[in-house]
């Protein structure tokens, strides 16, 4: 079947890459090894915002460019960029001793832009079926209204493999789960795969020849 990929980017890292080796993911390839060898990969979407300089993280923003850049270098690939927010509120210590200011960060619009691109994707016909890499519930009525509508089948590739803030393992979303024609997790049976779609060390684009970002070896 012709698949489309819809790639959920902060949800992928936060779920299953970051502090993993895995970051410098050839996501096209990634996402081919989730199917059946007779699928055929037609586009991937990639949903994510500019991350923004943080003052314990000065360098991100060059990482997520040089990623960015290899994921360009892919066919069949658009990018599409929501906003990334930064705030400073004021809340509780959570021993309760007296208010502090605390920086927040929070990115914004990658689930409705990639629940609108799927719906209106599936409605130009652009594919057979779908693959969408997010463990988001709020994607879950996009997923379920175009089975159907359209009657295409909607695959939910869910990212677990990192714990959250807390230090806890991540939870499948279950109604996210239970919506989608089928499932795959991101987990640690998927690390040989993860290892194994990794992008060339050294990638060459218009702009010349660039490296993985060192911290990510």
């Amino acid at each position: 079947m012709r698949f489309n990929v819809y790639v959920d980017g902060f949800n992928l890292y936060y779920g299953a890459l970051r502090g993993q080796p895995y970051r410098w993911l050839d996501i096209r390839q990634f996402a081919a090894a989730l199917l059946r060898e007779d699928d055929e990969v037609h586009r991937v979407r990639y949903f994510t915002a500019r991350v923004r300089p943080l003052p314990n993280d000065p360098e991100a923003p060059l990482r997520q460019g040089t990623y960015l850049r290899a994921l360009g270098t892919l066919p069949g690939i658009s990018i599409h960029l929501g906003r990334f927010l930064v705030t400073q509120p004021t809340m509780m210590r959570a021993d309760g001793a007296g208010l502090v200011r605390v920086l927040r960060s929070e990115e914004k619009g990658s689930d409705v832009n990639l629940a609108t691109h799927l719906l209106l994707d599936a409605c130009d016909d652009d594919f057979e079926a779908a693959l969408v890499i997010s463990n988001d519930s709020d994607l879950t009525e996009a997923v379920r209204e175009v089975q159907v509508r359209y009657g295409c089948p909607v695959g939910v590739a869910l990212p677990v493999l990192s714990r959250d803030r807390s230090g806890n393992p991540r939870r499948p979303s279950k109604i996210l789960r239970e919506s989608a024609s089928f499932v795959r997790h991101i987990s640690n049976s998927r690390r040989r795969l993860l290892a194994e779609c990794q992008f060339p060390e050294t990638l060459t684009d218009a702009r010349g020849a660039f490296t993985r970002p060192p911290e990510w070896a």
